[in-house]
This record gives C-alpha cells, sequence and structure tokens, in this order.
C-alpha cells in the first residue's frame, strides 16, 4: 500500500478476515461470504461519508467523487494483495516455503 500504516490498520482488517474465516469454516459459500463482505465496507463507508455532510443533496453533489475515491482505494488494495498473493502463491495456498 502506498498510504502509511501502522499495525493497527492490519489488526481492524485481519479481525475482519477472521469473521469471514469463522463464516466459511461454518459452512458457508465462499463467494457468499465474500459477497457479504463487501457489502458490509461500501455500506460502512456509505454511512461514514454520509457523517460528513449537512444534508442529503450536499453529500448527491459529492457522489461521483466519493464512489471515484473507494474505487479508486479499493483497487489499489486489490491489486496489492493480488500481486503478494501471485508472488508468495506456493507459500499461501500450497503451504510450500521457498
Amino acid at each position: 500500500m502506498t498510504q502509511a500504516t501502522d499495525q493497527a490498520f492490519y489488526d481492524r482488517a485481519d479481525a475482519h478476515i477472521d469473521l469471514a474465516n469463522q463464516q466459511i469454516e461454518q459452512r458457508e459459500d465462499l463467494g457468499k461470504v465474500s459477497a457479504s463482505m463487501t457489502f458490509a465496507a461500501s455500506r460502512f463507508n456509505a454511512w461514514m461519508s454520509a457523517r460528513t455532510f449537512k444534508s442529503g443533496p450536499e453529500m448527491a453533489a459529492a457522489r461521483d467523487e466519493l464512489v471515484k475515491y473507494f474505487c479508486e482505494q479499493y483497487r489499489m488494495m486489490l491489486e496489492d494483495n493480488l500481486d503478494e498473493h501471485i508472488e508468495h502463491f506456493d507459500r499461501y495456498m500450497l503451504g510450500k516455503e521457498g
């Protein structure tokens, strides 16, 4: 990631991943867990964004900018994580050190 992050950032992310892993262990479909996690992130970000505005029309005026920002952030994080999993595929997916 290009932004400086502290350990608490990763700890919070890991807590969400741990919950998703628990749901998968309870025989929930992997795709459904992923969809729920994505929905939760988008819902939280919409709520968090709404807190910074005084009215619906004010928020509506910033809608496109908000969508662009969150899509760019998601894309950057997804690309970083995909690259990491490609680089370390054998270790992450096959349990091989190397």
